[in-house]
């Protein structure tokens, strides 16, 4: 008989924004935002009496002060929010080694067997949220549940400062009614087309009819079935391997495609450097663009080997900018550039010895 595995998600309740008003308490209860004040500035996080004003994450700066003139807006701190997020997860080692850091203010936890010597995957949520609140003055939201795909959506259930609980024989009853909205990969495009083939739930995911929805998504059609039906083998990944690298930049002033070479080569580099620091490789570059109205379009090619050079590098991605649709009016605010893909880290180049007569290396290929 399978073993019913037990999994928590933490999410700790809008982290950066909590973290500055644990810190300055003249601003718990007042409308927090994490932010550069600044025409280019993007909103890094929200506290919940900023969210009444309809503030997000990620929303230009400018925006939030006109939602809510009156509300403290507070420069992030990412080195202060790590060492949070670091006594966090020493909370979580308390309870199992099997931890899946998602960000800094996320991770799933698989305690089907854990040292903490509490009989529930219930009471392990509930012991944590409480050492957090106790020890580190924050609260965090749990999701318990048979697999990550639900315990994800568990956590969000009752924010913030919540936990809820999909045990393995309510797994269908919670899922029937749940808004196709909410499973991870549906965003506005995919809802769009179920919408139009007049499937709103996941109950209707169930009934629909399946060559019809293999038509309309492709292979991800398989994949968001077997969500439908509570399905999710992905194991907790204590190691998770980096897939991309990138770097990018937002600039002081809108500029067009044609004046951004200087910017793509300074980033190539940055992110050339760390790849060979980091020894990993890649075939597929990538180059992102956000014009001036925040539309974001990425472009990326898969080249037949690795760009042997910083040079061959710069020269993949500056060609990515043909490949660019829009009027060359078009103004942008940030550009990014990037490996994606990445593969496994290469085998460590040997050195010359100092007693070779010919001085030559050993490279990697």
């Amino acid at each position: 008989m399978a073993v019913v595995r037990k999994i928590v998600h933490i999410d700790m309740d809008a982290f950066y924004a909590s973290v500055e008003q644990r810190d300055r308490p003249e601003l718990i209860g007042r409308p927090t935002v994490v932010a550069w004040k600044g025409p280019r500035s993007v909103v890094c996080a929200a506290s919940y009496e900023a969210r009444r004003f309809g503030i997000r994450s990620a929303m230009p700066a400018m925006r939030a002060a006109r939602l809510c003139p009156h509300a403290e807006f507070i420069p992030p701190d990412f080195k202060r929010y790590k060492a949070v997020s670091r006594q966090v997860q020493a909370i979580y080692r308390r309870y199992t080694d099997q931890i899946e850091p998602l960000s800094l203010d996320e991770a799933y936890l698989d305690v089907t067997e854990q040292r903490g010597g509490l009989a529930t995957a219930t009471e392990v949520a509930e012991a944590i949220r409480s050492a957090i609140r106790e020890e580190l003055a924050l609260t965090a939201s749990a999701g318990v549940a048979p697999n990550k795909f639900i315990a994800k959506i568990a956590s969000d259930w009752r924010k913030p400062d919540g936990l809820f609980v999909v045990p393995p024989h309510r797994v269908d009853a919670f899922l029937e009614p749940l808004p196709v909205a909410k499973i991870p990969g549906v965003g506005r495009v995919t809802q769009g087309k179920l919408e139009a083939l007049g499937i709103q739930t996941a109950g209707d995911l169930r009934r629909c009819d399946v060559p019809v929805l293999h038509q309309q998504l492709g292979q991800y059609a398989e994949r968001l079935l077997q969500l439908a039906w509570g399905q999710d083998d992905s194991p907790v990944r204590t190691e998770r391997r980096r897939k991309s690298l990138s770097a990018e930049d937002t600039f002081s002033d809108d500029r067009p495609l044609s004046e951004l070479e200087p910017d793509i080569r300074r980033l190539a580099q940055k992110v050339w450097q760390q790849a060979e620091r980091e020894q990993y490789r890649s075939r597929t570059v990538l180059l992102k663009l956000k014009t001036r109205a925040f539309v974001t379009l990425t472009r990326q090619q898969t080249l037949v080997a690795p760009p042997p050079s910083l040079e061959a590098f710069i020269q993949s991605v500056l060609a990515l900018r043909h490949r660019v649709d829009l009027p060359a009016t078009t103004l942008y605010r940030l550009v990014g550039v990037g490996f994606q893909q990445l593969m496994q880290p290469a085998p460590a180049v040997s050195q010359p010895s100092l007693f070779d007569p010919c001085g030559s290396t050993n490279q990697v290929p």
